[in-house]
């Protein structure tokens, strides 16, 4: 109501200067001003359909993406062995809803594991070490190295989509360990992309470990953020990725790139109070410019970093997910 108080104060400073006719025609307009402004207001911050990437959350760390995924993104490298080179990347950990939850507990999920697969690829050997993370009996954060079997007798455990570069599978974790279950509704197909009207220019961030960097001694991820800088996004069966202004290095493919947005524009308002949050896709590689220099005696090629990432959407995660066995299924590896 404080837009109205503020209307009536302005008839109020206004009335001691104007007739008693013209007084009561100027009340009626302000009144119906002050009503119209009151509508579009509330209008502006009524979702037009509920969904779980446009909530009015309380207030709490808890409830916001950013937190959540720095949360759940850990690093995955290979294990040292003579004459291997150390490879590492990015791995997020969602939760795939059970088809058949049991009435007691319909909020069960399994996890999943999510990454580029060439990360998957480049890692030899049966295991890769995944850097979890647990709370110790202080309540500080410190890291926990596990070993992941990614392969059994040289066949891959991970699903790969058949033409994007995305693997998934699921895990277990060691006791002790507690993330929050980010549902994969989050991800984002191409009807969530047109409803909240995703578009370039729009920011976006970006967790990683970049050349196998780390935020603190727990292992957390370095979060970053970029523009979208490609067009159009949409459908993306046929852009199959976008480019996302962002430097890239060694350490950020598999990355989880998303939006959280306050108060967002779409649909002909302004969400007020409301916060877009959606997950748009992963980081798969550092786009560059490629030029071959020809001299009298060699050739040598030359290649140059743009300062942009190319990212799969978040629909191939989808489709990859869906090519794993149902969550409730008897026997999931």
């Amino acid at each position: 109501m404080a837009h109205l108080f503020s209307f009536k104060n302005c008839y109020c400073i206004c009335a001691k200067r104007i007739d008693p006719m013209r007084r009561r025609w100027l009340t009626m307009c302000c009144l119906a001003a002050a009503l119209l402004f009151q509508q579009h207001r509330l209008q502006a911050q009524s979702p037009a359909t509920s969904s779980p990437q446009a909530t009015a959350p309380p207030k709490s760390h808890a409830n916001e993406l950013d937190t959540i995924l720095m949360q759940s993104t850990f690093k995955l490298q290979s294990i040292g062995m003579p004459g291997q080179p150390a490879t590492l990347g990015v791995v997020f950990i969602m939760g795939r809803p059970f088809s058949n939850p049991p009435p007691s507990n319909p909020g069960l999920a399994r996890f999943v594991l999510i990454t580029a697969a060439h990360v998957f690829e480049e890692i030899p050997g049966e295991l890769a070490l995944l850097n979890l993370r647990r709370k110790n009996s202080q309540g500080d954060w410190e890291r926990l190295p596990t070993p992941l079997q990614i392969r059994n007798n040289g066949h891959p455990l991970w699903v790969k989509h058949p033409s994007a570069d995305v693997a998934v599978m699921y895990i277990g974790l060691p006791d002790g360990v507690s993330i929050p279950l980010l549902s994969t509704d989050f991800l984002a197909d191409d009807a969530v992309l047109e409803k909240y009207e995703v578009h370039p220019g729009d920011t976006l961030q970006c967790l990683g470990f970049p050349f196998g960097q780390e935020s603190n001694a727990a292992g957390f991820p370095i979060l970053r953020s970029g523009r979208i800088a490609s067009y159009p996004l949409v459908p993306t069966a046929k852009t199959k990725t976008f480019l996302f202004d962002f430097n890239v290095f060694q350490g950020n493919s598999g990355g989880p790139v998303y939006m959280v947005d306050e108060n967002r524009a779409y649909q002909g308002s302004f969400m007020m109070g409301l916060t877009t949050q959606l997950i748009a896709g992963l980081v798969i590689q550092e786009t560059t410019h490629n030029e071959q220099l020809i001299g009298p005696y060699n050739a040598e090629m030359h290649r140059y970093p743009l300062g942009l990432a190319t990212v799969v959407h978040a629909s191939f995660i989808k489709e990859a997910i869906n090519m794993l066995p149902p969550p409730d299924a008897p026997s999931v590896h």
